[in-house]
């Protein structure tokens, strides 16, 4: 059986879901990437936002996220981490 997704898992999955749509997504795109219901969503959003994780535009009269180069920088130190892990058999 799957072990449920930390707290830093999904925010790591949104980030990368980020990146992936080469630094901006729209929200619904968010939330499939990251396959989390829009309530869960918006709640890491304005954590991510609190925390200059990522910000939020407007253009077009529609939303987008952008990751921040401090966004950037998380995803890095947590691909990191997760590679000691393995290192180690973790």
């Amino acid at each position: 059986m799957a072990r449920k997704r930390t707290r830093i898992d999904i925010i790591g999955d949104m980030l990368l879901a980020i990146i992936k749509k080469k630094g901006e997504i729209k929200p619904t795109h968010l939330m499939y990437s990251s396959n989390l219901s829009h309530s869960l969503m918006n709640s890491y959003l304005e954590e991510l936002i609190e925390k200059n994780l990522v910000k939020k535009i407007q253009r077009d009269n529609r939303d987008y996220f952008l990751i921040t180069d401090k966004g950037y920088e998380f995803v890095q130190k947590l691909n990191e981490m997760r590679e000691f892990e393995r290192a180690f058999g973790l």
